[in-house]
């Protein structure tokens, strides 16, 4: 079924007997977004609010809406913490902010329990190679180089999928609701960075000029936030921290790519770069 067809989501709620929903589901690659903006608001909007009032109705016990640090919108020092404006600069991240803003009227209006979680970029196995990490591990795999936007110098938090998962059961059992919170990871580091140790991981090279042969450096999609600095002590005091060191998460990863990628449906389309040439928004409608 679709977030999207009240009378689907309504029978869903009618004739299962449904106690907590987690919302996921969403269109989530910045790149796409930026020339299907519509189908983003669409999806993560109007698909949220059919949900939301659907779930209301139901009387559910808790709602928790899966949103991201990028409703923050990108800097480069300040620490960003649940009370700190949103400030989205792409159309995903602008979608999920407004998302956010009904989810949350549910809970001025009608006290229905929902919490919202904004966490840091997720990785691991099972992740849809549109994403930089699986991106750039299939694409070494096929002997392909890692296409970089601009600079590559744009930093991110990587939190393997595991903690990620403890996270949400964290929010489940002790979430309070009508509260955010961030699910954040110290762990940061440079596109370029990343670049460079997945090709000392994947070809077995420490050698500075052949990590370049593997790197391609392509045009930057229109923006591309800096960093996304989050402080998750909130989380923190509900008992939970990432455990999953780099190394191993990005070890697991890297094999279970190598062994599944050929799963995916249209996996191959995923690997192409962000296609600058397209407009910002359809005018079809989703």
């Amino acid at each position: 079924g679709d977030i999207c067809e009240p009378d689907f989501i309504k029978q869903l709620f009618e004739t299962e007997k449904i106690d907590i929903v987690l919302h996921f589901a969403a269109q989530t690659h910045v790149d796409l977004s930026f020339w299907h903006a519509l189908e983003f608001t669409y999806v993560n909007v109007y698909g949220t609010n059919v949900l939301v009032a659907a779930a209301h109705e139901a009387n559910v016990e808790k709602f928790v809406y899966v949103s991201t640090d990028e409703v923050y919108g990108g800097s480069t020092d300040e620490e960003f913490d649940e009370s700190s404006p949103k400030c989205p600069t792409n159309p995903y991240a602008s979608s999920k902010a407004a998302a956010e803003c009904f989810v949350q009227s549910y809970w001025e209006r009608y006290q229905f329990p929902v919490v919202i979680t904004r966490s840091s970029n997720v990785y691991g196995p099972h992740q849809y190679p549109e994403k930089v990490i699986p991106k750039f591990i299939s694409l070494l795999q096929q002997n392909r180089k890692c296409c970089i936007h601009g600079s590559g110098l744009q930093r991110r938090n990587f939190l393997y999928a595991a903690d990620v998962v403890e996270a949400f059961l964290t929010v489940l059992k002790e979430g309070k609701p009508g509260e955010i919170y961030n699910i954040g990871t110290n762990f940061e580091m440079s596109i370029a960075q990343l670049a460079k140790e997945l090709i000392h991981l994947i070809k077995k090279t420490s050698s500075e000029s052949e990590m370049e042969r593997w790197m391609d450096y392509v045009k930057d999609r229109p923006t591309n936030d800096l960093r996304y600095p989050m402080n998750s002590e909130k989380m923190h005091n509900l008992g939970w921290r990432p455990k999953v060191p780099w190394k191993e998460g990005i070890k697991k990863t890297i094999e279970w790519y190598k062994e599944n990628f050929h799963n995916w449906k249209n996996s191959e389309k995923a690997l192409e770069p962000f296609p600058v040439t397209e407009p910002f928004a359809q005018l079809g409608g989703p």
